[in-house]
């Protein structure tokens, strides 16, 4: 983010979608769009060219869908945020999303203002869902109780925060983590504060625990 602004990189392979999206981000003060891609494999290497704070990413792309191109980003380039911006507001696509890495969800049906939030927010680095998103998940959620279910955190993990966590209970530091994943530091920090709250736990003692509950690791590990 360069002179406090926060750098967008649009993805979707409607001309007209893009058109839109820059006439309602580019007015912001604190955003700006520094570059378009119209399918997945150019937002990968947009993102290399660029080096966007937030990828607004469509799902159903030619070439290379936006899961697999948000899960290859997430990979190559941990410090950027994505946040997925589609038609699709079921469950399947929104688990998909967060598996591959994703920061937000947004549907194309809300409201500009909420698009805003989202990309400052993620660009925070906290996860967004927008309110439909919401609504859908506390509904499965009632559903499952009524049929007796329980919904498993360790679900809701991404595969990046799932590798955390295996080496966090094997006892690495985040230092150690970070040469081990060749990301930084800072983005372990990150995604194990992600985790932990996802988990509900607040400290390694809790998370060993979990991990041993869940058969992550053996307790004589």
């Amino acid at each position: 983010m360069e002179n406090g602004e926060i750098r967008v990189l649009l993805a979707d392979d409607h001309t007209m979608v893009r058109t839109g999206l820059r006439l309602i981000i580019d007015p912001q003060a604190d955003m700006t769009v520094i570059g378009e891609a119209k399918d997945g494999l150019e937002a990968i290497q947009k993102v290399q060219e660029v080096e966007p704070d937030v990828i607004v990413m469509d799902i159903s792309m030619p070439n290379l869908g936006g899961l697999e191109a948000s899960r290859r980003i997430k990979r190559e380039f941990p410090e950027a945020h994505v946040l997925i911006l589609t038609m699709h507001d079921n469950e399947q696509f929104f688990f998909q999303a967060l598996q591959a890495g994703a920061d937000g969800y947004v549907t194309k049906a809300a409201p500009e203002w909420e698009l805003l939030t989202a990309i400052r927010s993620v660009n925070q680095g906290n996860c967004y869902l927008n309110s439909s998103v919401t609504k859908l998940l506390v509904g499965d959620y009632l559903q499952r109780l009524k049929r007796g279910d329980r919904m498993q955190p360790y679900d809701l993990l991404t595969d990046r925060e799932r590798e955390i966590l295996h080496l966090v209970a094997a006892g690495h530091s985040n230092r150690e983590i970070a040469d081990i994943l060749s990301i930084s530091e800072h983005t372990v920090h990150n995604h194990r504060a992600h985790l932990m709250e996802k988990l509900g736990v607040h400290n390694r003692l809790e998370l060993l625990k979990y991990a041993i509950n869940q058969g992550i690791i053996t307790a004589d590990a």
